[in-house]
């Protein structure tokens, strides 16, 4: 079927689904505003927009997790109040997540059995799932423990679970955000099967060069309203991203490079073992991360990239205290305040639970994270600890403002902020220190075009300023963008870095499934 641009749902009959004037209230915000869009039945249609947009909001009503305050949605031309994901499933709506949700300790029938008829036992799971794998060239294991699989094959157990539900609308948050190059085409001929099946997909990705390649047609929010609709393949990246942020999105400016002779992070010889069934051993990592230097981690989740971050910040005490050094000094025996006393800062991965504490406040977040560290900025606490508001939440504000924070109050708790709001302040908390070292796990997982440039840009100013910063990032035009050099982990190991300027894409997403990885390198 031949797709048409619109913003407006005109020929709701014929749509698979269609959506008119939805707006969803939070007491006088509006997260959601006179939205108007449809899908027609087999096509790949784009949901775009910065953090905080209203894709989420927009995509829980879809899905039933949330009821709209007005407005009306229409399933095959018939009005429908999808009061929650069975419903909407019943339906013949599916989702799948951006963030899995999988237990380990289980195998991939028990978990697909999770979600289907407690009449089906699971060696009907297993065969179905079988069926549907070799059909949508998803290949599993039904008997594979969810714990010794990779995140890309994770993803498989997700849409093969969703696909055992038979749904005809299917609704995908960042599905290649996980994925290798290699493993993001597999993806791409799953979904053209899918399509040409007549199935539709709603396809929301900050990946904007793989939503010209695959959809049919885009609706764009802002501010949580349709800003503009198009077709995909008939514009650039840049005048789609000008459509998501209302203006031109620049490009970062590096600049030459500053590097010097002088280590100010090492890690030698540095093994860990596994501390959890499902967690990866580290194997004699070495690395070194020069003043003025961006070293890029590349790498799968589930490889030890975690592992890595919370032995290099302190979270993990190493075996020997020379197995890490931060300017110079042993610090693999230090807590991780001692190793920020030094003038070290950490991003984790997880934002909230370990980033931020959900139902903290913004400053209380900021204080958490920076009074034992920061002697001088937060010394001003009274005998009984009555802590001296106003220079945190002149500290709070700042870093708002500098990393464009947007919020509803003036000092949210942290849970209420969109993802890629909170991931903005938490890079802006670490940065406003003006640290030396910076380690940072997943800069810009699941944030827009404008954000990620804006968080990007950032780190590239810190490097410049002659901090040595490693970034352990699954997104390879990330690593691509910011990295002076390259590295790669896979399975506890890690590769001979690379120039970034001697290297590309496909060397580095080799790399990713394994080929070519050394043990023992020295990543000098």
């Amino acid at each position: 079927m031949k797709s048409v641009v619109k913003n407006t749902p005109l020929q709701a009959l014929d749509d698979m689904l269609t959506v008119s004037n939805i707006t969803k209230l939070y007491g006088d915000f509006a997260a959601n505003k006179n939205i108007d869009f449809n899908i027609l039945p087999g096509e790949i249609h784009a949901l775009l927009g910065e953090n905080g947009a209203g894709k989420s909001t927009l995509v829980k009503m879809l899905y039933g997790s949330l009821q709209p305050s007005s407005g009306q949605i229409l399933w095959k031309g018939e009005p429908v109040s999808i009061n929650s994901p069975s419903f909407a499933r019943k339906l013949g709506i599916g989702m799948v997540f951006q963030h899995f949700s999988l237990f380990d300790a289980l195998n991939v029938s028990e978990n697909i059995a999770l979600s289907l008829s407690p009449d089906l036992t699971i060696a009907e799971v297993a065969a179905k799932a079988k069926e549907l794998s070799t059909h949508y060239g998803l290949p599993l294991n039904p008997d594979a423990l969810i714990g010794d699989l990779s995140v890309g094959e994770r993803q498989r157990v997700e849409i093969v679970r969703c696909l055992m539900q038979d749904p005809e609308l299917i609704i995908l948050d960042e599905p290649t955000s996980v994925l290798t190059p290699q493993e993001a085409e597999k993806l791409f001929k799953t979904l053209d099967i899918l399509k040409a099946e007549g199935r539709s997909i709603l396809f929301i990705s900050h990946r904007l060069d793989e939503v010209r390649r695959l959809c049919d047609r885009a609706t764009i929010l802002r501010f949580g309203e349709v800003s503009g609709a198009c077709d995909p393949s008939k514009e650039t990246s840049a005048s789609i991203a000008r459509m998501m942020v209302g203006n031109d999105v620049n490009i970062i400016k590096k600049g030459a490079s500053v590097s010097s002779d002088d280590v100010l992070l090492e890690a030698s010889q540095l093994s860990q073992p596994a501390i959890t069934p499902f967690a990866i051993e580290l194997n004699n990592i070495n690395f070194k991360v020069h003043s003025g230097e961006i070293l890029g981690i590349a790498g799968v989740a589930g490889n030890g990239q975690s592992e890595l971050f919370d032995v290099i910040s302190g979270e993990i005490i190493a075996d020997k205290d020379d197995n890490i050094k931060i300017r110079g000094k042993d610090v693999g025996g230090l807590s991780i305040n001692k190793r920020r006393k030094l003038g070290a800062s950490f991003v984790p991965e997880e934002r909230l639970g370990h980033g931020a504490i959900s139902q903290f406040h913004l400053s209380d977040n900021m204080l958490l994270a920076r009074h034992q560290s920061d002697v001088v900025a937060f010394q001003r606490m009274g005998r009984i600890g009555v802590v001296w508001r106003e220079m945190v939440e002149k500290a709070t504000k700042r870093v708002c403002e500098i990393m464009d924070v947007r919020k509803a109050d003036i000092d949210p708790i942290a849970a209420s902020l969109s993802g890629g709001n909170l991931q903005k302040f938490i890079i802006g908390r670490e940065l406003d220190r003006q640290p030396s070292v910076l380690v940072i796990n997943q800069p810009s997982w699941g944030v827009d075009a404008g954000a990620a440039l804006h968080i990007r840009q950032s780190i590239v100013n810190l490097a410049k300023s002659g901090s040595a910063i490693l970034v352990i990032s699954q997104d390879l035009d990330e690593i691509f963008e910011l990295s002076d050099r390259i590295t790669v982990m896979f399975d506890g190991k890690l590769s001979e870095p690379l120039d970034t300027s001697k290297t590309n894409r496909e060397e580095i997403g080799l790399l990713m499934a394994g080929v070519g990885i050394n043990e023992g390198k020295h990543a000098a």
